[in-house]
């Protein structure tokens, strides 16, 4: 039997390919300390355990296929502190912050059309894009200048007929990349000149360092008909296996169309969305001290990177993941490497490649993705083992 092209085609997650290289570690009797994945290790506030506990009507139905409504209200209620204000027609709940990336690219793109994207990107976006049958064109942007974005003309360079929407995260997933209110401009403007969509992912935009204001592209009055906001509770709260996402957008049009998505896959689980709709009243003082923990973890791995010969990479500003270019020809064949044959004390790390972050082929060979998500101590660990990796193995 055969399988479809477009499945053979769809690229495997670095995040997670080499994962059956650390099971097969932990059965030999090492530690493996997870650098690879963004899952935060901040505890989920007890508002969402307690909702869900509370909630007992009997028969667990179906809810409405745009969300629960208090759950809505309660997306309304959180821009409302970014400037923002939404309706309840605007947002859609949806399976997580994938979930409303794949049916933005849907509803923006048909097959054989193209999106923009700096690169790095979530890799993700690539699966994303497959799957709706669309063209990834990187924007590239590189660790030697902190991956800010080109000038305008050199973006401009990359629109063609095809092209209908511009996909970005702010803050950036895998660079911590923050963008600027100049940066931020020329997209605004390239989507006005050639009539684009802007997707922007902003699910770690409380996660911005060093005195920084974040800017949403849904605060752009003159562009607000061409925004669609991906978002989700999973990195603020610290609750990614809740799967809570939404999409929230000004165009009528564009709500009504995600609409038949979000119907053709029924509803978002009705258990999840009862807690989540509570995490709006979760105190502030919950994200100042995760804030302030990420900022500290930040801070402990670039320093040591900085202290690693032939390490190049320049302090991220947000989220918590930091891209670094390494002494070494080839990142993926050093992490296997560290997860098969090499351990301090009985302790390794595992990285996430960057090669397949890029959709520009070879580029991001010699870097790798390193998520802070781990506690003080483990990641003081973790980042003396990688330093004594990279000399061992450049021996």
């Amino acid at each position: 039997m055969i399988v479809s092209k477009r499945i053979e085609a769809m690229q495997e997650s670095p995040i997670r390919k080499l994962v059956p290289l650390s099971v097969a570690a932990k059965k030999k009797g090492k530690k493996v300390f997870h650098l690879n994945i963004g899952q935060p290790d901040i505890k989920t506030p007890d508002e969402f355990f307690q909702a869900i506990k509370d909630f007992n009507p009997g028969v667990l139905a179906y809810v409405f296929s745009e969300g629960i409504p208090e759950l809505i209200e309660s997306f309304i209620q959180y821009y409302e502190g970014y400037g923002m204000h939404f309706e309840r027609d605007d947002i859609l709940i949806t399976n997580g912050g994938s979930e409303a990336i794949l049916f933005s690219l849907i509803a923006t793109c048909d097959t054989g059309d193209e999106v923009l994207i700096p690169e790095p990107f979530y890799t993700n976006y690539n699966g994303f894009s497959s799957t709706a049958g669309v063209q990834v064109v990187p924007i590239t942007t590189t660790a030697e200048n902190g991956f800010d974005l080109p000038e305008f003309e050199v973006i401009e360079a990359l629109v063609t007929d095809r092209t209908k929407a511009i996909l970005l995260s702010n803050p950036g997933n895998p660079t911590g990349k923050v963008y600027t209110k100049n940066e931020m401009d020329r997209i605004r403007d390239l989507a006005l000149k050639y009539n684009l969509y802007i997707i922007a992912d902003e699910v770690y935009r409380e996660f911005v360092y060093d005195g920084l204001e974040f800017i949403s592209f849904g605060q752009f009055k003159e562009i607000e008909d061409r925004v669609i906001i991906t978002d989700s509770i999973s990195k603020r709260y610290s609750a990614c296996g809740a799967r809570i996402g939404c999409v929230a957008t000004k165009n009528k049009k564009i709500t009504k169309e995600i609409m038949k998505l979000c119907q053709s896959r029924l509803c978002v689980a009705t258990l999840e969305q009862v807690g989540a709709a509570k995490l709006v009243e979760v105190s502030k003082d919950y994200m100042k001290v995760a804030f302030k923990e990420y900022d500290k973890r930040r801070k402990t791995v670039f320093n040591a990177l900085q202290d690693m010969e032939g390490v190049l990479c320049k302090i991220p500003k947000g989220a918590f993941y930091i891209t670094a270019k390494l002494p070494v020809e080839n990142a993926e064949t050093f992490a296997r490497w560290l997860l098969t044959d090499f351990d301090v004390d009985g302790e390794t790390v595992m990285v996430a490649p960057a090669e397949g972050f890029y959709a520009t082929k070879g580029m991001g060979r010699d870097e790798i993705r390193i998520s802070y998500v781990l506690k003080q101590d483990d990641l003081i660990k973790a980042m003396n083992i990688l330093k004594e990796g990279l000399k061992v193995y450049n021996q």
